[in-house]
């Protein structure tokens, strides 16, 4: 059995009780090594073979998790966060069955979680912002037309952006023009959850120039978007004045 694991967004305590149990209990564990914290290996039972996947091919990681299946062992495949975030994990699971290889998924804590707790902030405040986009600036690899950034500021939405810090110029151009005010405000957390963790609070129109002058470049998250603001509306769920299934309005 091969089992993919979320390690969490850092912090070694933020990994689930199960993916716990299952990094304990492995015989092989092929583990982020670019971004899952190494401290996390210190649980691997004696004997577990480590392998670095930044290191290694997809056709390499597959072929250490065949190896060990076949000789009877248990694979923990260990990515940073949460596995269907940036994960590179749909074409692991499609060559695992297409050799019959059986795999399950254990979820994990998102750095983009992470971050809002960084940031003490709510995604999702009434009046201001009830949808969170998740997505990245366009670099090396692509990504679709239409969903560019400048498409996707259009909503004025909250935006969390991964692997973007490096490309903050463009971002910010793309956010502006699409449609964020130049005084939306913005920040960077720097490793969410890890002990060095750093937030950098801005606004869209200084973007550039924090990441810059705080030399980010990379392990960073961007969050974007009003919920950073200070205004929002009370929420309903809670109003004294409010009906819902569970309770009658007061007032």
């Amino acid at each position: 059995m091969v089992h993919f694991v979320g390690a969490g967004s850092g912090a070694v305590d933020l990994i689930t009780v199960r993916g716990a149990r299952l990094l304990r209990e492995a015989d092989v564990v092929i583990y982020a090594g670019s971004l899952v914290n190494p401290a996390l290996l210190a649980d691997c039972k004696p004997g577990c073979a480590i392998y670095d996947s930044a290191k290694m091919t997809l056709e390499e990681v597959v072929a250490v998790m065949q190896a060990a299946e076949a000789a009877g062992k248990t694979t923990v495949r260990l990515h940073t966060g949460d596995s269907s975030i940036y994960g590179a994990v749909r074409e692991q699971f499609d060559a695992l069955e297409a050799l019959g290889i059986a795999y399950d998924v254990c979820p994990g804590v998102s750095a983009f979680c992470g971050a809002a707790a960084a940031l003490k902030a709510e995604y999702t405040l009434p009046e201001v912002s009830q949808t969170v986009i998740i997505t990245r600036a366009a670099g090396r690899t692509p990504v679709p037309e239409r969903e560019s950034i400048r498409s996707l500021a259009a909503h004025r939405a909250t935006m969390v952006l991964f692997l973007s810090t490096s490309l903050t110029e463009q971002l910010q151009r793309e956010l502006l023009a699409g449609g964020y005010p130049e005084d939306t405000p913005a920040a960077i957390v720097y490793k969410a959850t890890w002990p060095d963790e750093k937030r950098f609070r801005c606004t869209v129109a200084s973007l550039h120039k924090t990441a810059t002058e705080n030399h980010l470049s990379k392990t960073a998250l961007i969050v974007v978007g009003d919920c950073l603001g200070r205004e929002y509306q009370r929420s309903k769920l809670y109003d004294p004045a409010f009906t819902t299934a569970f309770r009658e309005a007061t007032q």
